[in-house]
């Protein structure tokens, strides 16, 4: 879906195209935390009994799973050190 105006998307590409790509990454990344502060927020708020294992699985499972087959999933959580998939999701 895309809703925004041609020329607002323009002034956007071109104000991105302006930055340094220093300046870039810094941009996204702060993105990403925000974005990573917000899932985890909401997981927070609706799991509120999950200890922390469980709270940084909940935590991939919403920002990679649907990224991943069950089985791929399942083998990448037992490479994470300290991550745990609770059984309530």
């Amino acid at each position: 879906m895309n809703d925004t105006p041609m020329l607002i998307e323009k002034r956007y590409n071109e104000m991105l195209s302006s930055r340094t790509p220093s300046e870039r990454l810094r941009r996204v990344s702060r993105m990403y935390d925000s974005g990573r502060k917000l899932v985890m927020s909401g997981i927070k708020k609706e799991r509120q009994q999950l200890d922390a294992r469980q709270l940084r699985g909940q935590l991939f499972m919403r920002m990679y799973g649907s990224d991943f087959t069950a089985a791929d999933r399942e083998r990448i959580i037992k490479k994470i050190p300290n991550i745990k998939l609770d059984t309530d999701s």
